[in-house]
């Protein structure tokens, strides 16, 4: 599914003016987790950079977002397929480059990043797994996640979008107690 983007700014007067206006090119599919990922804007540090003409998501970055940035991307997730499910715990880590735990996690697809997460479920439902429960997700919840251990599953039979919300943080006191 094809999204439109939207970004204003300002002209060389002061007025505001939009920038960009069409679809989000910047997608990537990532077949072993059954995920279509498109990119929309990052910042690369707090304050926010607010002057730029340039297009801040034509540019190639990990789940994470940049230190003390932020990322907003939606991710459109297939129903699980046995192959999803063949993919080792490794294979994730360096596609998507992020962590686990450092032991075996309930499914491969377990990561964590360090960051507090806005994910607001837009259509479908979808299963999050933590460490030793789950939540099951539906059209218009919203989710606040701080670094957990977790994985996305669609064990539905529709597709699931969700909007998310990286924004880099502190490293949880928990992570160390885990490995």
């Amino acid at each position: 599914m094809q999204t439109r983007r939207v970004v204003t700014g300002h002209d060389e007067t002061g007025k505001a003016v939009v920038l960009f206006d069409g679809p989000a090119t910047n997608t990537r599919r990532r077949a072993f987790a059954g995920t279509t990922s498109t990119l929309l804007w990052i910042t690369d540090g707090a304050p926010a950079d607010i002057e730029s003409v340039n297009d801040q998501a034509d540019r190639t970055i990990a789940t994470a977002p940049p230190p003390g940035g932020s990322i907003l991307r939606i991710v459109d997730f297939t129903p699980l397929t046995p192959q999803m499910e063949a993919v080792t715990q490794e294979d994730v880590a360096r596609e998507l480059g992020v962590s686990h735990h450092g032991t075996p996690g309930r499914h491969p697809f377990e990561h964590r990043t360090r960051s507090i997460d806005y994910a607001i479920v837009l259509s479908g439902e979808i299963d999050m797994l933590l460490d030793d429960s789950s939540v099951h997700l539906t059209q218009g919840d919203i989710l606040i996640q701080q670094g957990t251990n977790h994985t996305w599953l669609n064990r539905g039979t529709e597709p699931c979008r969700i909007v998310f919300v990286l924004i880099d943080a502190a490293e949880p006191k928990a992570w160390s107690k885990r490995g």
